[in-house]
């Protein structure tokens, strides 16, 4: 046997990833979805405006000493912890309920991020809710800070679900 046809890349030779053999990966529609749109997908919009908002407010309060940044920062790490959780309770259905989004690692790894995630936002609401305006520096800062680095990894998991395995993508045209 020659060394050429020892390497040469045939059907037979190539590795199958047996868990994308099984038919059930395929299945990627949404079960939570109005019109086709999965409801996951149209809440995260929501929390990830919120948590960039909270910073911003965190900075302005920081930058001018004005109140109404400390309030306005409360409020919106409230609304995006709220809104986060009804977005991840959303995405968790799908997660447990659809074969081929559960199959994928990259949908475990956007799950547990996103549960670090709603914890920090959490703990930012948290802290705000006992003095707004003492709550922002140093602490409140750095958790907005944390959250919106964490945002950016969950989306970049989420994204890569989307655009690289097409979830939550209807293959009907409609």
């Amino acid at each position: 046997m020659s060394t050429d046809s020892a390497h040469t890349d045939t059907a037979e030779t190539r590795l199958v990833d047996p868990i994308e053999q099984k038919e059930a990966f395929h299945r990627t529609e949404s079960k939570i979805a109005v019109a086709g749109h999965p409801i996951h997908a149209m809440l995260v919009a929501f929390p990830i405006a919120l948590t960039t908002c909270t910073l911003g407010a965190d900075l302005l309060y920081w930058w001018t000493g004005d109140t109404f940044w400390a309030r306005a920062a409360l409020w919106a790490s409230g609304a995006g912890f709220l809104f986060g959780v009804l977005a991840g309770i959303a995405g968790t259905v799908e997660l447990l309920l659809v074969p081929g989004i559960r199959a994928r690692s990259a949908s475990w790894t956007h799950f547990i991020i996103a549960v670090m995630l709603l914890s920090i936002l959490g703990a930012n609401w948290g802290l705000r809710l006992t003095g707004y305006e003492q709550a922002v520096l140093p602490y409140g800062l750095l958790l907005s800070l944390f959250a919106v680095a964490f945002t950016g990894f969950t989306g970049w998991h989420g994204g890569k679900l989307v655009f690289e395995y097409q979830i939550g993508v209807s293959s009907t045209g409609s």
